[in-house]
């Protein structure tokens, strides 16, 4: 799919409203363009507007009024066949499950990859071990999510944020529960800002706001129904 001309930004709220919780009426007005390379950290103000707020990155939750647009195209105009290709482009881990638990956890890390690429499977094999070992796994897990500990399936979420060189990743959360995360996760966050991705941190952890090893470009925090710099 060819990206229209003269667009720069990667991931653009244009005066989006998003509903975060329809039963009060609640909802978000995002003005936000993030530039290729980009990092920002944000704190939603809730899990279950972090959420929301990952959806909408996704097109999966369409704004109530204004635009959101992924590499140049709004998510609410494109026919679904579209919209389900460009999600291959995205990367994210979940702040809670986010696992097919019939499927192996090496499954279930491939599958996005698999069925919106099509390449090479030993190639697409080959870059998860080298990610599951940055994450300290000694490879993918082969077994059943259930099988596995929260830390291996954390780490386990991070290989497949990352794998195939997306262009935007999400992470809600990531580090809940695993602090030994932190240096490979922003070693790989610096590694894919690099090459031209955009990173959109989501946390509400005051820990991870102090810590200056994250370069985060912005600090953001929804609040009041606005975006605030920190």
């Amino acid at each position: 799919m060819a990206t229209p001309g003269n667009v720069t930004a990667t991931l653009t709220f244009d005066d989006a409203v998003v509903t975060l919780d329809a039963a009060v009426r609640a909802t978000a007005r995002l003005d936000l363009a993030l530039e290729p390379g980009e990092l920002v950290l944000l704190d939603p103000g809730s899990p279950a507007h972090a959420a929301t707020v990952a959806d909408a990155c996704c097109g999966l939750v369409p704004p109530a009024r204004g635009a959101v647009r992924f590499l140049g195209h709004d998510w609410s105009a494109l026919a679904p066949d579209a919209a389900n290709a460009l999600r291959g482009r995205i990367g994210q881990t979940f702040a809670h499950g986010g696992w097919i638990e019939h499927l192996p956890v090496i499954d279930n890390v491939l599958l996005q990859q698999r069925h919106h690429h099509r390449g090479d499977d030993a190639r697409l094999r080959a870059e998860a071990m080298r990610l599951a070992g940055h994450f300290g796994l000694p490879g993918v897990p082969l077994g059943y999510p259930r099988e596995h500990s929260p830390s291996d399936l954390r780490r386990s979420a991070c290989v497949r944020a990352f794998l195939g060189q997306p262009a935007v990743v999400l992470l809600d959360e990531p580090l809940a529960g695993e602090p030994g995360l932190l240096e490979p996760l922003v070693n790989a966050a610096l590694a894919t800002l690099a090459r031209g991705a955009v990173v959109i941190w989501m946390t509400a952890s005051r820990r991870i706001w102090r810590d200056a090893s994250l370069p985060a470009d912005r600090r953001l925090h929804l609040a009041g129904g606005t975006l605030v710099s920190d």
